[in-house]
Protein backbone atom coordinates (compact mmCIF):
# COMPACT_ATOMS: atom_id res chain seq x y z
CA UNK A 1 0.00 0.00 0.00
CA UNK A 2 1.48 3.06 -1.03
CA UNK A 3 1.01 6.07 1.36
CA UNK A 4 0.07 9.63 0.26
CA UNK A 5 2.88 12.48 1.40
CA UNK A 6 3.28 15.95 1.27
CA UNK A 7 4.59 17.09 -1.82
CA UNK A 8 3.92 21.07 -1.02
CA UNK A 9 2.85 23.32 2.22
CA UNK A 10 1.21 26.56 1.28
CA UNK A 11 0.35 29.74 3.33
CA UNK A 12 -2.56 31.17 0.87
CA UNK A 13 -2.36 34.57 -0.39
CA UNK A 14 -4.16 37.06 1.26
CA UNK A 15 -6.82 38.75 -1.36
CA UNK A 16 -10.94 39.93 -1.89
CA UNK A 17 -13.49 38.84 -3.96
CA UNK A 18 -16.90 39.69 -5.12
CA UNK A 19 -17.80 42.89 -3.46
CA UNK A 20 -14.68 43.17 -1.73
CA UNK A 21 -14.65 40.23 0.55
CA UNK A 22 -11.31 39.35 1.94
CA UNK A 23 -10.37 35.98 1.99
CA UNK A 24 -7.21 34.19 1.59
CA UNK A 25 -6.92 31.87 -1.31
CA UNK A 26 -4.73 28.62 -1.27
CA UNK A 27 -5.66 27.01 -4.82
CA UNK A 28 -5.23 29.20 -7.89
CA UNK A 29 -2.29 31.46 -6.89
CA UNK A 30 1.15 31.77 -8.63
CA UNK A 31 2.40 29.07 -6.15
CA UNK A 32 -0.52 26.65 -6.46
CA UNK A 33 -2.20 27.45 -9.76
CA UNK A 34 -4.50 24.65 -9.93
CA UNK A 35 -4.90 21.14 -8.63
CA UNK A 36 -6.67 19.08 -11.03
CA UNK A 37 -9.72 18.63 -10.81
CA UNK A 38 -9.80 21.48 -8.28
CA UNK A 39 -9.16 25.26 -9.82
CA UNK A 40 -9.51 27.22 -6.91
CA UNK A 41 -9.84 26.93 -2.90
CA UNK A 42 -10.69 30.26 -0.99
CA UNK A 43 -11.07 30.10 2.81
CA UNK A 44 -12.82 33.66 4.48
CA UNK A 45 -12.69 34.58 8.03
CA UNK A 46 -13.91 37.59 9.76
CA UNK A 47 -16.29 38.88 12.39
CA UNK A 48 -15.82 42.42 11.11
CA UNK A 49 -18.58 42.84 9.07
CA UNK A 50 -16.96 45.59 6.86
CA UNK A 51 -14.60 42.59 5.64
CA UNK A 52 -17.66 40.35 4.61
CA UNK A 53 -21.15 42.51 4.23
CA UNK A 54 -20.85 43.16 0.44
CA UNK A 55 -20.66 39.39 -0.25
CA UNK A 56 -20.86 38.35 -4.12
CA UNK A 57 -23.48 39.79 -5.87
CA UNK A 58 -25.23 38.68 -8.98
CA UNK A 59 -22.37 36.70 -11.10
CA UNK A 60 -22.06 34.28 -13.76
CA UNK A 61 -20.50 30.88 -13.91
CA UNK A 62 -20.02 28.30 -17.01
CA UNK A 63 -18.28 24.99 -17.10
CA UNK A 64 -17.50 23.94 -13.00
CA UNK A 65 -19.03 23.41 -9.75
CA UNK A 66 -18.84 25.58 -6.86
CA UNK A 67 -19.18 24.35 -3.04
CA UNK A 68 -19.89 26.41 -0.35
CA UNK A 69 -19.08 24.90 3.04
CA UNK A 70 -19.54 26.91 6.08
CA UNK A 71 -17.74 26.86 9.89
CA UNK A 72 -19.64 29.94 10.98
CA UNK A 73 -22.29 32.10 9.94
CA UNK A 74 -24.94 32.27 7.49
CA UNK A 75 -24.86 32.50 3.39
CA UNK A 76 -27.97 32.74 1.23
CA UNK A 77 -27.57 32.21 -2.49
CA UNK A 78 -30.14 32.92 -5.29
CA UNK A 79 -30.05 32.53 -8.43
CA UNK A 80 -31.55 33.61 -12.02
CA UNK A 81 -33.42 29.98 -12.11
CA UNK A 82 -35.25 30.74 -9.27
CA UNK A 83 -33.46 29.01 -6.57
CA UNK A 84 -32.68 30.13 -3.26
CA UNK A 85 -31.66 28.84 -0.07
CA UNK A 86 -29.43 29.36 3.23
CA UNK A 87 -26.28 27.70 3.75
CA UNK A 88 -25.64 27.55 7.49
CA UNK A 89 -22.73 26.14 9.62
CA UNK A 90 -21.93 22.70 8.82
CA UNK A 91 -24.17 22.77 5.62
CA UNK A 92 -23.10 22.61 1.91
CA UNK A 93 -24.32 23.57 -1.18
CA UNK A 94 -22.80 21.53 -4.10
CA UNK A 95 -23.63 23.59 -7.57
CA UNK A 96 -23.35 22.67 -10.51
CA UNK A 97 -23.34 25.57 -13.02
CA UNK A 98 -22.80 23.45 -16.09
CA UNK A 99 -24.04 25.43 -19.42
CA UNK A 100 -24.44 28.48 -16.79
CA UNK A 101 -26.29 30.07 -14.08
CA UNK A 102 -26.35 33.92 -12.59
CA UNK A 103 -25.99 33.26 -8.75
CA UNK A 104 -25.47 35.22 -5.80
CA UNK A 105 -23.94 34.59 -2.47
CA UNK A 106 -25.14 37.74 0.38
CA UNK A 107 -23.99 36.96 4.12
CA UNK A 108 -27.65 36.59 5.86
CA UNK A 109 -25.98 38.18 8.89
CA UNK A 110 -25.31 41.84 10.03
CA UNK A 111 -22.72 40.95 12.38
CA UNK A 112 -20.77 38.12 14.30
CA UNK A 113 -18.22 35.84 12.75
CA UNK A 114 -18.71 34.46 9.14
CA UNK A 115 -15.69 31.60 8.48
CA UNK A 116 -16.04 29.11 5.85
CA UNK A 117 -14.69 28.15 2.60
CA UNK A 118 -15.23 28.04 -1.92
CA UNK A 119 -13.96 25.54 -3.30
CA UNK A 120 -14.34 25.83 -7.74
CA UNK A 121 -14.23 21.92 -9.12
CA UNK A 122 -13.75 21.46 -13.16
CA UNK A 123 -15.99 19.61 -15.26
CA UNK A 124 -14.93 17.32 -17.99
CA UNK A 125 -16.35 19.04 -21.89
CA UNK A 126 -18.75 16.78 -21.87
CA UNK A 127 -20.66 17.80 -19.23
CA UNK A 128 -20.17 21.49 -19.55
CA UNK A 129 -22.84 22.33 -21.19
CA UNK A 130 -24.87 20.43 -19.12
CA UNK A 131 -28.24 21.74 -17.03
CA UNK A 132 -27.23 23.84 -14.00
CA UNK A 133 -27.97 21.43 -10.51
CA UNK A 134 -27.98 22.19 -6.99
CA UNK A 135 -27.28 19.78 -4.22
CA UNK A 136 -28.10 21.40 -1.11
CA UNK A 137 -27.67 19.48 2.42
CA UNK A 138 -28.29 21.11 5.71
CA UNK A 139 -26.14 20.05 8.75
CA UNK A 140 -28.19 17.67 9.89
CA UNK A 141 -28.48 15.67 6.90
CA UNK A 142 -24.83 15.31 6.50
CA UNK A 143 -23.60 11.92 8.48
CA UNK A 144 -21.39 12.61 11.50
CA UNK A 145 -19.25 9.51 12.43
CA UNK A 146 -18.13 9.10 15.59
CA UNK A 147 -14.95 7.36 16.39
CA UNK A 148 -14.02 5.32 19.88
CA UNK A 149 -11.26 8.02 20.89
CA UNK A 150 -13.55 11.03 20.34
CA UNK A 151 -12.86 12.16 17.06
CA UNK A 152 -15.30 12.48 14.11
CA UNK A 153 -16.03 13.39 10.22
CA UNK A 154 -18.80 15.06 8.76
CA UNK A 155 -18.97 13.93 5.83
CA UNK A 156 -19.82 15.41 2.24
CA UNK A 157 -19.41 13.43 -0.26
CA UNK A 158 -16.91 9.72 -0.71
CA UNK A 159 -16.79 6.98 1.79
CA UNK A 160 -14.90 6.78 5.30
CA UNK A 161 -12.87 3.73 6.06
CA UNK A 162 -15.51 2.79 8.46
CA UNK A 163 -18.03 2.62 5.41
CA UNK A 164 -19.39 6.17 6.04
CA UNK A 165 -21.13 7.18 3.20
CA UNK A 166 -21.85 11.68 1.98
CA UNK A 167 -24.89 12.22 0.65
CA UNK A 168 -23.54 14.87 -2.35
CA UNK A 169 -22.98 12.93 -5.94
CA UNK A 170 -19.73 13.64 -7.52
CA UNK A 171 -19.76 11.46 -10.73
CA UNK A 172 -17.42 13.47 -12.58
CA UNK A 173 -14.39 13.65 -10.18
CA UNK A 174 -15.64 10.94 -7.75
CA UNK A 175 -15.09 13.65 -4.56
CA UNK A 176 -13.95 13.06 -1.28
CA UNK A 177 -14.79 15.79 1.28
CA UNK A 178 -14.34 15.21 5.17
CA UNK A 179 -14.53 17.95 7.78
CA UNK A 180 -12.25 15.83 10.27
CA UNK A 181 -12.31 16.18 14.15
CA UNK A 182 -9.17 14.59 15.20
CA UNK A 183 -8.58 13.84 19.25
CA UNK A 184 -5.57 14.68 20.61
CA UNK A 185 -2.67 11.24 20.42
CA UNK A 186 -4.82 10.09 17.36
CA UNK A 187 -4.26 8.67 13.85
CA UNK A 188 -6.74 8.93 10.68
CA UNK A 189 -6.42 6.65 8.20
CA UNK A 190 -7.90 6.53 4.95
CA UNK A 191 -7.93 4.81 1.54
CA UNK A 192 -7.78 6.70 -1.07
CA UNK A 193 -7.83 6.38 -5.22
CA UNK A 194 -4.07 6.27 -6.31
CA UNK A 195 -4.80 8.35 -9.29
CA UNK A 196 -6.77 11.30 -6.85
CA UNK A 197 -5.54 14.39 -6.73
CA UNK A 198 -5.43 15.98 -2.79
CA UNK A 199 -5.42 18.28 -0.12
CA UNK A 200 -5.30 18.79 3.44
CA UNK A 201 -6.40 21.87 4.72
CA UNK A 202 -5.81 22.44 8.54
CA UNK A 203 -8.50 24.60 10.41
CA UNK A 204 -7.16 24.26 13.67
CA UNK A 205 -4.08 22.22 15.53
CA UNK A 206 -1.58 20.79 13.77
CA UNK A 207 -0.87 17.15 12.35
CA UNK A 208 1.92 15.07 11.27
CA UNK A 209 1.53 13.40 8.00
CA UNK A 210 2.86 10.63 6.15
CA UNK A 211 5.73 7.97 6.37
CA UNK A 212 8.12 11.52 5.95
CA UNK A 213 6.56 13.11 8.87
CA UNK A 214 5.80 16.11 7.41
CA UNK A 215 4.12 18.74 9.86
CA UNK A 216 1.23 21.15 8.62
CA UNK A 217 -0.10 23.79 10.77
CA UNK A 218 -3.11 26.09 11.13
CA UNK A 219 -4.30 27.49 8.09
CA UNK A 220 -1.64 25.68 6.12
CA UNK A 221 -2.81 23.51 2.53
CA UNK A 222 -0.71 20.60 2.39
CA UNK A 223 -0.71 19.09 -1.55
CA UNK A 224 -0.69 15.13 -0.91
CA UNK A 225 1.09 12.52 -3.89
CA UNK A 226 0.15 9.58 -5.36
CA UNK A 227 -1.20 6.79 -3.22
CA UNK A 228 -3.72 4.13 -1.75
CA UNK A 229 -3.61 5.38 1.71
CA UNK A 230 -3.78 8.61 4.13
CA UNK A 231 -1.94 7.98 7.31
CA UNK A 232 -1.53 11.00 9.77
CA UNK A 233 -1.42 11.84 13.67
CA UNK A 234 -1.69 14.81 16.05
CA UNK A 235 -0.47 15.27 19.34
CA UNK A 236 -3.27 18.02 19.70
CA UNK A 237 -7.15 18.63 18.99
CA UNK A 238 -7.05 18.93 15.49
CA UNK A 239 -9.60 19.69 12.55
CA UNK A 240 -9.01 19.96 9.25
CA UNK A 241 -10.93 19.43 5.73
CA UNK A 242 -9.88 16.22 3.34
CA UNK A 243 -10.20 16.40 -0.14
CA UNK A 244 -9.29 14.31 -3.09
CA UNK A 245 -10.73 13.75 -6.56
CA UNK A 246 -10.13 12.25 -9.92
CA UNK A 247 -7.95 14.29 -12.08
CA UNK A 248 -9.69 15.32 -15.64
CA UNK A 249 -6.88 15.89 -18.10
CA UNK A 250 -8.28 18.17 -20.06
CA UNK A 251 -7.02 21.72 -21.67
CA UNK A 252 -8.35 24.82 -19.84
CA UNK A 253 -9.27 27.77 -20.89
CA UNK A 254 -10.57 30.01 -18.32
CA UNK A 255 -11.29 33.80 -17.48
CA UNK A 256 -13.09 35.07 -14.80
CA UNK A 257 -16.50 33.23 -14.29
CA UNK A 258 -15.66 30.91 -16.98
CA UNK A 259 -13.94 27.59 -17.59
CA UNK A 260 -14.01 25.48 -20.59
CA UNK A 261 -11.36 23.71 -22.39
CA UNK A 262 -10.84 26.47 -25.81
CA UNK A 263 -10.95 29.99 -26.27
CA UNK A 264 -13.46 29.61 -28.64
CA UNK A 265 -15.78 28.16 -26.27
CA UNK A 266 -14.56 31.20 -23.37
CA UNK A 267 -15.46 33.73 -26.38
CA UNK A 268 -18.95 31.81 -26.66
CA UNK A 269 -19.83 32.06 -23.05
CA UNK A 270 -19.44 35.75 -22.53
CA UNK A 271 -21.10 36.14 -26.10
CA UNK A 272 -24.04 33.80 -24.43
CA UNK A 273 -23.60 36.11 -20.91
CA UNK A 274 -23.65 39.41 -23.05
CA UNK A 275 -26.87 38.63 -24.83
CA UNK A 276 -28.76 37.18 -21.64
CA UNK A 277 -28.85 33.42 -22.68
CA UNK A 278 -28.13 32.03 -18.90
Amino acid sequence: MKTKEVTLITQGLPTSDGAGVKLTRYIGTPQLKALDPFLMLDFFESDNPDDYIAGFPAHPHRGFETVTYLLNGRMRHQDNQGNEGVVQPGGVQWMTAGKGVIHSEMPEQEKGLLQGFQLWINLPGHAKMSEPFYQDFLPESLPVEQQPNGSKIRVITGTTAQGTEGPVKTPYVNAVYFDVHLAAHSDFNQPLNDESQGFIFVIQGSLTIGNQGKIVKERQLAVLSKGTSLNLHSEENSRFLLIAGNPINEPIARSGPFVMNTQQQLKEAFDDYRNNRF
